[in-house]
């Protein structure tokens, strides 16, 4: 499949906003022992956090907020490393498991932003590009996106070097999930995608108008 795609906007941000919801506020603050989260006020939780977070050593409240979000893909001897490296070390692009930098980086920088700077600063990549000759059955998927990405990359980016075999449909692409973290939809043609700064930034691309063949990994 042969498409055309133009970038439109591409920014550096230190923060997702959709990531964390009132809901989370709620709980985490029953969490770090807030005793009468219904009496605060839609508009206050966050701030009403942030105080009861800093009663909390820095690596004790990354804890209590790993378990929160991430229980389900570490255990509690990895949390707990986690959360006592994540003072030290960029973990949102260090880490072993690329699977896991998407959660990491909105932790982190939530905490950064608690500690006043305490934690290592990360940033994120927001592209906003224009995709056309696509069929109308097709679906987007984070695949379709990171191959289509990957023609206007310079053959130094970080995802070229380690993904080259699986971009260009030598081996399936079942990493997609780790480069593409979250994409939507903003009208027909056009597509809102978030990856880490880490693999992809500005300086990352030759041009922001360029063409691409999708090859896709086929068993013999």
């Amino acid at each position: 499949m042969k498409i055309q795609i133009k970038i439109t906007d591409l920014k550096k941000v230190s923060e997702l906003d959709f990531y964390w919801k009132n809901s989370d506020y709620k709980n985490l603050l029953k969490e770090f022992g807030y005793p009468d989260v219904e009496a605060i006020a839609e508009n206050e939780l966050l701030d009403y956090l942030f105080l009861a977070i800093l009663d909390y050593k820095p690596a004790e409240a990354a804890e209590i907020i790993l378990t929160y979000k991430m229980s389900d893909k570490l255990n509690d001897g990895q949390i707990q490393n986690l959360a006592n490296e994540m003072l030290l070390d960029k973990l949102a692009e260090e880490y072993p498991d690329p699977a896991l930098h998407f959660d990491i980086f909105n932790i982190n920088q939530f905490l950064r932003k608690a500690y006043n700077g305490s934690f290592p600063d990360t940033e994120a990549t927001i592209i906003t590009a224009e995709i056309q000759g696509m069929e109308e059955e097709d679906e987007m998927t984070k695949e379709i996106l990171i191959k289509a990405l990957s023609n206007g990359l310079r053959e130094s980016n970080l995802v070229k070097r380690l993904y080259g075999d699986q971009l260009n449909g030598t081996l399936p692409f079942e990493d997609a999930g780790k480069v593409i973290w979250h994409f939507r939809k903003l009208s027909e043609n056009e597509v809102e995608i978030i990856t880490s700064n880490y693999l992809i930034a500005r300086e990352d691309f030759g041009t922001m108008e360029f063409e691409a063949e999708l090859k896709y990994f086929e068993e013999d």
